[in-house]
């Protein structure tokens, strides 16, 4: 049993209908039929969203995501149409609300990889392939790939895992036309975001995408390149063989695992609240990633 350990209760804005509480997003609805998102602090782990908030996270998710947007514009159109605060909306919701176009959601985390690690890494252990994809021999953890692969998996509800497929099994899906193009789109948006990390000291391991259909227009959709969808290692400590330091939920992750959390991962008891030094040395790193990639102060 997983999902979350406090549901929490949406707030109720007239004009806007609510839709879906995700793990980060509220999902509304406004009369336009456009989308309203909401990003929350919310922090999930192990397939929990934990009881206790990381401040300023939404925020930074959304001003990370709309900085990425902007550079990616050139290769794909994005779901943004408008940062504007709805009529009546908590003046909280400033800064992490996005009016969105409505589309239609293709069924499939669209992932990318560059190095070697996570998921990815378990099963080239076992087979030497990643998503049916071959490898060469010798690789280890934190190795950079030959070459960026798609690796999709299929989109999970809150507290289930998302699990590792074929690319034949999403043409299967979805047809492969739209498999054929997620491929692309996911590379080249990968191998964009992956050239501007890098040019600001950061490696970006691995990062997931959503897409969805504007007619027949492929859009980039959900968030893009943030610390929540992406492994952002710094690229003067990169040292393949062993787990890399990370700008996410590491210390997250870490501590619930640690004998100091008192949390047994592969039981069904919620994991606890977070001590405060976790939540400020994830708030910190979260912004860390956010100045170094944007240049930009974090208020």
């Amino acid at each position: 049993m997983s999902g979350f350990v406090e549901k929490p209760e949406p707030i109720q804005v007239p004009g806007l209908v609510h839709l879906h509480t995700g793990k980060v997003r509220e999902l509304y609805r406004n009369e336009a039929g456009d989308l309203v998102m909401v990003a929350s602090d919310r922090m999930s782990a192990y397939d929990w969203v934990l009881p206790t908030e990381i401040p300023d996270k939404g925020r930074i998710l959304t001003q990370l995501s709309l900085w990425w947007f902007d550079r990616l514009a050139d290769l794909i159109p994005n779901h943004v149409l408008s940062t504007d605060l709805p009529a009546g909306a908590p003046a909280d919701w400033a800064g992490r609300t996005l009016i969105c176009k409505s589309l239609q959601m293709v069924p499939v985390e669209c992932v990318a990889r560059g190095y070697l690690t996570g998921s990815g890494l378990a099963e080239y252990n076992e087979t030497r392939t990643v998503c049916g994809l071959a490898l060469p021999e010798g690789l280890t953890d934190g190795s950079e790939l030959p070459a960026p692969i798609f690796t999709p998996a299929t989109k999970a509800a809150v507290g289930e895992h998302d699990e590792n497929v074929s690319y034949e099994e999403v043409a299967r899906q979805v047809g492969a036309d739209t498999a054929a193009r997620l491929r692309q789109a996911t590379l080249a948006v990968y191998s964009r975001g992956r050239d501007i990390a890098r040019e600001r000291g950061i490696i970006l391991a691995d990062t997931k995408f959503e897409f969805g259909f504007e007619g027949d227009d492929l859009v980039l959709a959900d968030e893009v390149l943030t610390a929540d969808s992406s492994r952002f290692w710094p690229a003067d400590q990169w040292e393949p063989g062993r787990a890399q330091p990370s700008y996410d939920k590491q210390f997250v992750r870490d501590w619930l695992t640690s004998p100091e959390s008192g949390w047994d991962r592969g039981s069904e008891q919620p994991p606890p609240a977070l001590p405060q030094q976790v939540v400020d040395a994830t708030r910190a790193k979260y912004v860390e990633a956010y100045e170094r990639l944007t240049g930009i102060s974090w208020m």
